[in-house]
């Protein structure tokens, strides 16, 4: 069995190697791996962070080739969390629906989310209580916490484990403030299989 590359994102937006397959690609603005396909000491190549299909019009690729550096993720509220948003090429539906959810007057051009929630990826991260955050929020507690239908949901690398009682103090905030409001406006996220067993 090959070793797995690293390229599978966490909410934190850390990018670390492991076999799990998520449902979600994207990239960081271009390549900022090696020939050898081993991460360059930086993370990313320009503000544009988005996610994508994994299955788009019959192309194919080689992971971690020539182009840009691709990433995995386990599902929308992961990306989200991790500072991305939706790709308008091949996520066309779900990235309009968020930019006219996006804080600000009518539709917001993607150049201008992207300014945004890369200043917020460099902020320190905010703190909150889990109870005024819209679903759909990722949280760090003890634990990892997706905020869904008002139960605290704690994430994995390879899915949603198991449903524990919210975290009553407060908590530090990994999506974006923007992002939060976009899903507070009622952009609403897809989640992996493995939540709908924990309702």
């Amino acid at each position: 069995m090959s070793t797995p590359l690293q390229n599978r994102v966490l909410p934190t937006g850390e990018i670390i190697a492991h076999p799990a397959r998520g449902t979600l690609m994207g990239n960081r603005g271009g390549r900022f791996h090696t020939p050898d396909r081993t991460l360059m000491n930086s993370r990313w190549k320009s503000k544009q962070w988005i996610f994508c299909t994994l299955c788009f019009k019959s192309r194919h690729r080689r992971v971690m080739g020539q182009s840009y550096t691709e990433l995995f993720f386990l599902d929308t509220p992961t990306a989200l969390a991790a500072g991305h948003r939706p790709c308008f090429e091949c996520q066309r539906a779900q990235a309009l629906e968020y930019a006219n959810a996006f804080p600000g007057s009518g539709r917001t051009p993607a150049p201008e989310m992207d300014a945004i929630l890369h200043k917020e990826r460099r902020d320190t991260r905010t703190q909150s209580t889990f109870t005024e955050l819209p679903d759909g929020a990722i949280v760090k507690a003890d634990e990892v916490l997706l905020k869904w239908r008002g139960k605290a949901l704690v994430w994995s690398i390879s899915g949603y484990t198991r449903s524990v009682v919210p975290p009553s103090g407060r908590v530090a905030l990994l999506t974006p403030k923007s992002t939060c409001r976009a899903l507070a406006s009622g952009y609403v996220p897809k989640l992996h299989e493995s939540a709908k067993a924990l309702f």
